[in-house]
């Protein structure tokens, strides 16, 4: 017996391993670009062997996590400026603590996820007054009902639309626009080429199971706007945009490369009028 707590998670769901290890090595570098201690606690108290995920991952496949985290760290406390009150929805919390970085203790925010990853998450981190735990799939539009109306809302969903099929994506946009008009989300998206690569370079190498590959790939978010009127494209920018400061030459050039061929990007959207 270890002490430690068992995962017990397949395909998509295991996935929140990788950037929760990401996160972790990057707080325990000499000069982090991100701090998340909850996260390097997190791998320190989990039966879980993170070797095959440690020799396989490429450094700039950790790094886009971290980029990735740092802008929507930014852009929530942007949404925030403006509606100090507002509520916040992370759509596939995961193991994720953007709350723990972001919260001005005014938000309200909640964790969404399935309920076998909320179960996991209920051993590290704790709900509050403003922070609740809703155990669900997206894709249910019954846990909309757990929000209130009277606040302006942000969505985030990071590492997590490019799993559904692309109708589910487009169902998904389209009832949160209705629910929730005027409502903003933001998340991160891979092209076409993008997931060919992350399936064989970051979901395999990294040993996740095979339920867990990527399917929906986005060329450019002005694609976005023939699915309904009521989008609107605030941002789009590709991963590394700023990101390069520190990096080696090679790092340069290839996430240089990387966001010349727009392999992964984030994009900002409004929903609704």
């Amino acid at each position: 017996m270890t002490g430690k707590i068992a995962i017990d998670l397949k395909d998509v769901q295991k996935t929140l391993l990788l950037p929760l290890w990401g996160r972790a090595v990057e707080t325990r570098q000499t000069t982090p670009r991100l701090v998340d201690e909850t996260a390097a606690r997190i791998i320190e108290s989990i039966d879980y062997d993170f070797s095959t995920i440690s020799s396989n991952i490429n450094p700039l496949t950790r790094y886009a996590w971290i980029a990735r985290s740092i802008h929507f760290d930014r852009t929530i406390r942007r949404f925030l400026e403006r509606h100090p009150h507002g509520t916040v929805v992370n759509i596939g919390c995961g193991l994720d603590t953007t709350f723990e970085r972001t919260d001005n203790g005014t938000l309200r925010w909640y964790d969404l996820d399935l309920p076998d990853v909320i179960s996991l998450r209920r051993n590290f981190i704790e709900e509050s007054e403003r922070r609740t735990f809703i155990a669900c799939s997206v894709l249910d539009e019954s846990w909309t009902h757990h929000l209130a109306a009277d606040r302006p809302v942000m969505f985030l969903a990071a590492g997590v639309l490019y799993y559904f099929e692309e109708p589910e994506v487009k169902k998904l946009f389209n009832r949160l626009a209705g629910l929730f008009p005027g409502c903003e989300i933001i998340f991160d998206s891979t092209s076409p080429l993008g997931v060919r690569v992350a399936n064989q370079v970051v979901i395999k190498a990294g040993g996740m199971d095979e339920g867990s590959v990527l399917r929906w790939g986005l060329r450019r978010a002005k694609d976005l706007l023939s699915w309904d009127v009521r989008i609107k494209v605030l941002e789009e920018y590709p991963m590394f945009r700023f990101m390069r400061k520190g990096l080696t030459l090679k790092g340069k050039l290839t996430t240089l490369e990387s966001d010349l061929l727009r392999i992964m990007s984030i994009i900002h959207l409004r929903l609704g009028p």
